[in-house]
């Protein structure tokens, strides 16, 4: 029997798929739960672990629980009800939620965790799926050192740079603006591109020049060479994941009563690039804003 304490994954969805993956190999007992329950099952077949009938029972098979889940609402109605999460959690287990959530909710789940006798901490990630195949993930930690120190095997094998950024609800504040500067460089760099082609620059030549310059930034690094230019735009996470993102860090702006024009600006481009291009896009495909503004292609 393995000494390694038993983990519940709720959300093997294209991040948490490989994220829990990660887990199995590193020999913890994994039970899993998804939406989806074929995915769940599928899951357990090609990776490993057991498949749970309900949250409740997943919590309390686990010591550890880790929710990676699209938005706030949903991670509250895994949470919550008679068959939650809160309803079967083993006195002292720690919820991790590594979601993008919104601070204000994750500080009331948090709450709700110590009522039911256990724990709630907020743990959300940054490198996409490219980084969480490869266990890289960058990890922001909103929480006591104690607990840090509890969960940090576990967050060790998802990804390699884990900060602490304070209590309960910092972290995924963390994340919001770390997306929030993260989709300001993406469209600065894709304006300058449109720019810099209809002037005679190679859109290609010019990537190679900002990566080696002061205008690097992950965009340039990371997205237009892989995503945009050959016209693929798959990343793999949501335009509207990121529209999500950015409305949460507005709302700690209004929250703290900090006037960010920029900011504001920034989010209503991508809301509206959502609207115009419709449902299911990837953000990468923000990209196309800029080429329908201009009547003109980057690629």
């Amino acid at each position: 029997m393995s000494s390694l304490p038993t983990i519940g994954f709720v959300g093997v969805g294209s991040m948490g798929w490989p994220m829990a993956s990660h887990l199995h190999k590193a020999g913890y007992p994994l039970h899993i739960i998804d939406a989806d329950q074929e995915r769940a099952k599928q899951f357990a077949s090609e990776v490993g672990g057991t498949v749970s009938e309900s949250n409740k029972a997943l919590a309390q098979a686990s010591d550890i629980i880790i929710t990676i889940l699209p938005t706030s609402a949903i991670v509250e109605k895994v949470l919550a009800g008679d068959q939650g999460v809160l309803a079967g959690l083993r006195p002292d287990a720690v919820i991790i939620e590594m979601s993008s959530g919104v601070p204000g909710m994750t500080l009331e789940f948090a709450k709700l965790a110590e009522q039911a006798g256990g724990h709630l901490v907020d743990a959300p990630v940054s490198g996409g799926v490219p980084r969480a195949r490869t266990g890289e993930l960058a990890i922001m930690f909103g929480g006591s050192q104690a607990l840090l120190d509890r969960v940090k095997p576990v967050l060790n094998c998802m990804g390699t740079a884990i900060q602490h950024t304070g209590a309960v609800g910092t972290a995924h504040a963390m994340k919001a603006l770390n997306n929030l500067v993260s989709a300001g460089g993406f469209l600065i760099a894709a304006e300058a591109l449109m720019i810099g082609k209809r002037f005679g620059l190679s859109p290609q030549t010019m990537i190679d020049v900002l990566n080696a310059s002061t205008g690097m930034n992950n965009s340039t690094q990371k997205k237009f060479k892989q995503f945009v230019l050959n016209g693929q735009y798959n990343a793999g996470f949501g335009l509207d994941l990121m529209v999500k993102d950015l409305s949460i860090a507005m709302g700690i702006a209004r929250d703290t009563s900090t006037a960010s024009p920029f900011s504001a600006m920034c989010r209503e481009l991508w809301a509206s690039t959502g609207q115009m291009l419709g449902p299911g896009q990837d953000h990468t495909a923000i990209a196309k804003l800029v080429e329908n503004l201009n009547n003109d292609k980057l690629s």
